[in-house]
C-alpha cells in the first residue's frame, strides 16, 4: 500500500542558489523495524534552520506558493560543497499517528498509536521512523504537546548529565529564556543543580524568575560581568553552555569563572588551576567566537551536539533520559509556540522572517494538515 502527500526539501546548488520547496511525494509501506508516521505536528528548531536556510539571504529571496529561492553567501556555498545539488528533506522531530508498520514486533506494536519520533524528514505529510526511536504518547497528550519531545528535552537533560560525567557541580546557560532554557530551569530545580541563567531583557528575567529560577542575569545591563562572577562564586558553576557561538559571550563566561576561582588566591601568571569549560551548542550568531584570554590556562572551549553525547553516555543513561521525558512531557518538558503554520505557510515571507530570526520565545509549530 502506498501513501500520497507532500514533502519539503532544501537544495543548494554550486552557484549559491538555495531552493526550498514543497512537492508531491509517495511513500511505500515500511519494512522491518520501520514505521510510517502521519505527521500531525513538527517544530522548527534552530538545528532545523541550519539545513533549511543556513545563512541564505531570505530577506531578498523570491517567494512563490510552496517555494523559496534565495542566495547563499559564497563562503557558505563553498563550505557546503558536499550538499550541492541534493534535494534534502528537513525536520528533525515530530509527533503523529503510525499508519503503517514493518513486520518486526516492535514496529507492529506501534500501529495506530500516536508517537513522538525523530525522522529527520518531518516537514512532510508522512515520514519513516525507526520503531526503537519512537516514543508512544500517553492518551490525552496532544500532537502539539508531543512534537518537541526529543531535541530540547534530551538536550537539556544532556547538559545535566554532561555536568555529572565531567565532574562539575553547577551550570551557566546563555539565551536561557528559550523553550530549552525553561526546561533546564525546571530540571535543575528538581535535581537541586545550581544554575545561572543569562538572558537579554528584563522581561526574560521576570519570565525565568516566575519559573523559580534563582540566578537570572540580563547581559545587556551595566555590571553584567561582575554580577556573573559573583553568581559563579556563589554557586560554584564552572561549566557553561552557549547557543550563541559568535561574539564575546563564551569568553566572558570563562573570564567570570576565572575571577571567581582566583578570589583570595595567590597570584599566578598561569591563572587558577580550577577547571573551567564552556560548550558551544548552537549558532545563533555565526560570526567568529572572540576570546579575550583573561582566564589563565586551565580552561576548555568545545562544541556539544546531542547525538555524539548520546553515543558517549550509553544506552542506560539515554534510556533513563527518555523515560523521564515520557513521564514529564506536559510539565517539565512542556514547549510553547508563537504560531502554528501549514507546510505552505512555513514558506510565506512573514513566517520565514520571524522564525529564521531565531529570537527567544518565537518558535513555530508546523501542522502539515492545516
Amino acid at each position: 500500500m502506498a501513501f500520497s502527500g507532500k514533502q519539503l526539501t532544501t537544495r543548494l546548488d554550486a552557484d549559491g542558489t538555495l531552493t526550498v520547496e514543497i512537492a508531491a511525494k509517495t511513500w511505500d509501506a515500511p519494512v522491518g523495524s520501520q514505521v510510517l508516521v502521519q505527521i500531525e505536528a513538527t517544530p522548527i528548531n534552530p538545528s532545523d534552520l541550519g539545513l533549511l536556510f543556513a545563512s541564505a539571504d531570505t530577506a531578498n529571496a523570491v517567494y512563490t506558493p510552496g517555494k523559496v529561492v534565495a542566495k547563499m553567501p559564497d563562503n557558505a556555498t563553498r563550505a557546503m560543497a558536499a550538499r550541492h545539488g541534493l534535494a534534502m528533506p528537513a525536520g528533525n522531530e515530530a509527533a503523529g499517528i503510525v499508519v503503517a508498520a514493518g513486520d518486526s514486533p516492535a514496529a507492529q506494536a506501534l500501529m495506530g498509536k500516536r508517537v513522538a519520533c525523530v525522522p529527520g524528514s518531518a516537514y512532510a505529510s508522512y515520514a519513516y521512523a525507526e520503531a526503537g526511536m519512537c516514543l508512544p504518547v500517553e492518551e490525552g497528550v496532544s500532537a502539539a504537546q508531543a512534537a518537541s519531545s526529543f531535541v530540547n528535552p534530551m538536550t537539556a537533560l544532556g547538559f545535566v548529565e554532561t555536568m555529572r560525567m565531567e565532574g562539575f557541580t553547577g551550570l551557566v546557560h546563555a539565551a536561557a529564556a528559550s523553550n530549552l532554557g525553561r526546561m533546564l530551569v525546571r530540571i535543575c530545580r528538581e535535581d537541586n543543580v545550581p544554575l545561572i541563567n543569562i538572558v537579554r531583557s528584563a522581561e526574560q528575567v521576570a519570565l525565568l524568575k516566575g519559573l523559580g529560577a534563582e540566578h537570572v542575569l540580563d547581559m545587556t545591563q551595566p555590571g553584567f560581568n561582575a554580577a556573573l562572577a559573583d553568581a559563579i562564586h556563589e554557586t560554584g558553576a564552572m561549566l557553561g553552555f552557549d547557543p550563541i557561538g559568535g561574539g564575546t559571550l563564551a569568553g566572558q563566561i570563562l573570564a567570570a569563572m576565572e575571577v571567581s576561582a582566583s578570589r583570595g588566591a595567590a597570584y599566578s601568571r598561569y591563572g587558577s588551576s580550577t577547571p573551567k569549560k564552556v560548550y558551544i551548542y548552537g549558532g545563533l550568531d555565526m560570526g567568529p567566537t572572540v576570546l579575550n584570554r583573561a582566564f589563565g590556562l586551565t580552561w576548555d572551549l568545545g562544541g556539544w551536539l546531542l547525538t555524539p553525547f548520546m553515543a558517549k553516555a550509553g544506552m542506560d543513561v539515554v534510556g533513563r533520559m527518555r523515560a523521564r521525558v515520557a513521564r514529564d512531557l506536559t510539565t517539565t518538558f512542556a514547549s510553547h509556540y508563537k504560531a502554528e503554520v501549514s507546510l505552505e505557510g512555513m514558506l510565506e515571507p512573514a513566517a520565514v522572517a520571524e522564525y529564521n530570526a531565531r529570537r527567544t520565545g518565537e518558535k513555530y509549530l508546523v501542522v502539515p494538515t492545516a
